[in-house]
């Protein structure tokens, strides 16, 4: 029987009629060709109802680790989650080219929900792919590439789960390398100004603005030749677990409970960042931990107009009726050819904003649509957003292709729930 599911930001919850948990190819395929109604569900991660299923849900807890490697080339069970995933390309003396700053998801929801990193001469986590096998709708199992079904490969590495359910992904790693991080406070105008002149020689390059002021958290991370120096196990948790989960969520729950008290704190808060200089293995340094539970709406807008977002974002926020306490994140990524992929054909800027879970944010949020949907931003897939299909046809030149995929792959709609019948139609 199904048990009642929510996700990490309590935004989306489901009652599937049941959950299966496939411990092989065969036994996955049995369970989708049985369905009516399947959906897969990742970690939960996504702030929409993207994973939600109203039928059968399909957990892939069952189905992890790394079924070959070829050099650079791992092909892992799409069930496995960034966290086992970088373990084990640890061992094998094998990293992901780029990270995101949460490592909870699995390989096959982060990127089928165009999760990403930073960094101007790097794409999306779907961008490292280069193969996929699904099992469709009737319970076959195909393969799709490059070269072997390439219009399937084109719609699938950013998929939404409305193609079919991922069995394995095949990326193209690295060889393992330390990062040299420094992370320091600046002043949001100062970091805008050389913004593009940092994002074109560092790595990896994004910033953390405190709303309520102009105080900034720039983090630049490069790849180093040399051994790597991390931060002592009691200064990593003294900063990590102490300061930025501990304190922090002491302080969204004050502002909480104070609504008077979050624009104060947040100027508190961005006036207190201290600086970090260390190196350490990539994956150490690309993932950061995070217990303070928020909610959150991303849009990638054409590197071009981050300026110009940024400061009607500005005052937009001195408008709000209530204050904001968790910070605006910046990065940015180069553009790609994948389909669906927030960054296809354009260099992209990613601008997220949040608020505390139980805060006020949805005038805030609205007010961040219009003005990033006035630049043509696209909405991150797992993050909140308004946007119908009608709207998202205009902002992706191949919607219509991914469309007619999907009619092939699922003529009965059997991997629909409520958030692809509105994005997608």
């Amino acid at each position: 029987m199904g048990t009642p599911w929510t996700n990490w930001a309590r935004t989306a919850s489901a009652n599937p009629h049941r959950v299966e948990h496939p411990a092989s190819v065969d036994e996955l395929a049995a369970v989708v060709a049985g369905a009516s109604s399947v959906r897969p569900r990742g970690s939960g991660h996504s702030f929409t109802d993207i994973a939600a299923a109203p039928g059968v849900a399909v957990d892939l807890d069952a189905w992890t680790g790394v079924v070959d490697v070829s050099g650079t080339l791992v092909t892992v069970r799409s069930g496995t989650t960034l966290r086992q995933l970088n373990a084990l390309l640890d061992v094998l003396g094998l990293a992901m080219a780029n990270l995101g700053d949460i490592d909870a998801q699995t390989v096959a929801g982060a990127i089928s929900t165009g999760t990403h990193g930073t960094g101007a001469k790097l794409g999306g986590l779907a961008t490292q792919v280069v193969a996929l096998e699904l099992v469709l709708a009737d319970g076959s199992l195909v393969r799709c590439s490059a070269d072997e079904r390439p219009e399937l490969f084109h719609a699938g590495r950013v998929g939404l789960g409305a193609l079919g359910v991922i069995s394995t992904v095949t990326l193209r790693c690295v060889p393992a390398f330390v990062l040299h991080a420094r992370e320091f406070p600046g002043r949001l105008d100062a970091v805008l100004e050389e913004f593009d002149h940092l994002t074109a020689v560092e790595d990896h390059v994004e910033f953390h603005w405190f709303p309520h002021s102009d105080r900034v958290i720039l983090k630049r991370n490069n790849r180093v030749d040399r051994p790597a120096a991390p931060l002592s196990a009691v200064r990593r948790f003294y900063e990590y677990e102490v300061m930025e989960n501990g304190a922090f969520g002491l302080v969204c729950k004050l502002a909480k409970a104070v609504p008077a008290t979050t624009r104060t704190l947040n100027r508190v808060c961005g006036s207190l960042v201290s600086e970090r200089d260390y190196r350490d293995v990539s994956h150490r340094v690309f993932v950061t931990p995070r217990r303070v539970r928020f909610v959150e709406a991303e849009y990638a807008v054409p590197r071009s107009s981050l300026h110009d977002v940024l400061r009607e974002l500005r005052a937009a926020v001195a408008r709000l009726d209530h204050g904001v306490i968790v910070p605006v994140e910046v990065r940015v990524a180069q553009g790609d050819d994948i389909w669906l992929s927030t960054a296809h054909g354009r260099d992209t800027a990613y601008i997220a904003v949040h608020q505390y879970l139980g805060m006020p944010y949805r005038r805030y949020f609205d007010a961040f649509e219009r003005i990033a949907g006035a630049v043509g931003g696209r909405p991150h897939w797992g993050k909140m957003h308004n946007l119908t299909a009608d709207t998202l046809r205009g902002l992706y030149p191949h919607f219509d292709d991914f469309r007619r995929v999907r009619a092939t792959a699922d003529p009965t709609g059997k991997f629909s729930n409520p958030y692809l019948d509105r994005v997608l139609g």
